[in-house]
């Protein structure tokens, strides 16, 4: 009888063994699979995001719908039961629109109401408004080409789109956005009296896309106002230059720059249960502009990086290295919670490893820019056959994302997502930038793709120089 008890207690043992391990060894393919199921059939990024776009709304830093999401995204953060929660205090530049918008531009006694909106940053006109002869140029280039005797006293109207053979949009967006953030400080030096620039938008359209813009060290008594246009308007206003080159425009803005507030970034990790001090994060950035609810940019990014650790957990993933997803706060005007991040991390001797960032909006995923040694993106592209059932296939050297990038050094990997870009610009900075025009299904894919690489990068790690010199000695 004892024998048969012992022999019974022993297959017992084996059989509780195999099952542990065939957990543990799970394959990777298993766990990708669980992921991507587990975020279509039971995500939470689309909940959270109509709360951030429909109950909170746009969240400029400095506002009080800035401080409404802190509190929100860390109040659902703490939900998840994870390991630590907390807010890490930032300075942040409080700019306020003020009332909305007017211009118009005459032609022979008629008005043209045109749509604007002023430019981030940007100081107001005088209280009954301003009123000049327009000078249109294609970039500020241009202006050194005029000279300060044809554009003093004028407004310059830097009328440039968007390169529409460029199929990556951001880099159609990138060859114009510095005319709207040095087009005032530029025109400035010539006498000019006001700058309206095109919106960087891909789509023909009655919406002016706001954006960050500077005025450098220029003296605060020589800064002009500055706006954006709809690119319907733009065609209109160039059209009218054509046939009236002496035709004026009117613009009115209220806009004011108050002192420094502070804010916060949204803190919440999982610890490592064997590298608790290697640090891999993944996040978004709270803050938006104030024309939309910023539902892709960047809720989009928020509600993704939130759920990435709520799928791991989901998915009975036990992380190696401690996982952080980070909600920084004013990267549109400032990156400021991005630089504190990085400078607190510093004054800690934090080791981070790999730094993942979702900001170009909600839809369909493809893959992923990375900024990292040659020997960190061979690694990475062993796994490209782990996603293709998932129809991600971009894995690329180039642009990860401008939260993360204080971060850079050569130990650590950036990685930036890299979802269909071609309805972006439509929404970017404007007042369609809104929760209906965000996909469940695609933002879901977006949030599972995020949890895949985490996971493997977790599991497996990240090449650096030092690590392959160890394995060549």
């Amino acid at each position: 009888m004892n024998s048969i008890l012992k022999v019974t207690a022993r297959i017992l043992l084996l059989s509780c063994f195999c099952i542990s391990f065939s957990l543990r060894a799970q394959s990777d393919e298993a766990i990708l699979k669980a992921v991507y199921t587990t975020s279509l059939t039971n995500g939470m990024s689309y909940q959270w995001l109509e709360y951030l776009s429909n109950t909170i709304g746009g969240r400029l830093s400095g506002s009080t719908n800035a401080e409404l999401a802190v509190q929100y995204t860390k109040r659902e953060l703490e939900k998840l039961g994870l390991d630590k929660v907390w807010l890490q205090p930032v300075m942040v530049p409080k700019w306020v629109r003020g009332e909305k918008e007017m211009a118009y531009f005459e032609t022979k006694g008629e008005l043209n109401k045109v749509n604007i909106c002023a430019l981030g940053g940007s100081i107001a006109t005088a209280e009954k408004g301003l009123k000049a002869q327009v000078i249109e140029v294609n970039s500020y280039n241009d202006l050194e080409k005029l000279g300060e005797a044809k554009v003093k006293g004028k407004i310059v109207f830097i009328n440039r789109a968007l390169q529409p053979e460029l199929i990556n949009t951001f880099e159609a967006y990138g060859g114009c956005s510095s005319e709207r953030y040095r087009g005032a400080y530029e025109a400035a030096k010539y006498g000019a009296v006001g700058t309206i620039v095109r919106s960087l938008s891909s789509r023909q359209d009655d919406y002016p896309h706001t954006g960050s813009m500077s005025y450098g060290d220029l003296p605060v008594e020589q800064r002009i106002p500055s706006a954006a246009i709809s690119t319907n308007d733009a065609v209109k206003l160039s059209e009218a230059l054509k046939k009236d080159k002496n035709l004026e425009f009117f613009l009115e803005m209220s806009c004011q720059q108050f002192d420094d507030v502070q804010s916060y970034n949204v803190i919440g990790e999982i610890t490592g249960s064997e590298f608790p001090d290697e640090y891999i994060i993944v996040g978004g950035h709270l803050d938006s502009w104030d024309l939309g609810d910023g539902a892709h940019d960047d809720g989009a990014g928020v509600v993704q990086s939130m759920d990435v650790l709520r799928l791991l957990k989901e998915s009975g993933v036990t992380p190696k290295r401690s996982i952080r997803v980070v909600l920084f706060m004013n990267e549109e005007n400032g990156l400021r919670g991005g630089k504190k991040y990085a400078e607190v991390a510093k004054e800690k001797g934090e080791k981070h490893i790999f730094a993942l960032e979702s900001d170009a909006g909600g839809f369909t995923p493809r893959g992923f820019g990375f900024q990292g040694s040659d020997l960190m993106l061979s690694k990475i592209d062993t796994w490209r056959s782990l996603f293709k059932p998932y129809l991600i296939h971009y894995f690329e050297k180039g642009y990860s994302g401008a939260d993360i990038s204080p971060l850079k050094s050569d130990g650590i990997l950036l990685a930036g997502l890299r979802p269909d870009s071609q309805r972006y610009f439509d929404h970017h900075h404007a007042a369609n930038d809104t929760f209906e025009h965000v996909n469940k299904r695609e933002l879901e894919l977006g949030a599972a793709t995020m949890t895949a690489l985490v996971y493997l990068i977790d599991k497996y790690g990240v090449e650096t120089k030092l690590e392959a010199k160890k394995i060549k000695d």
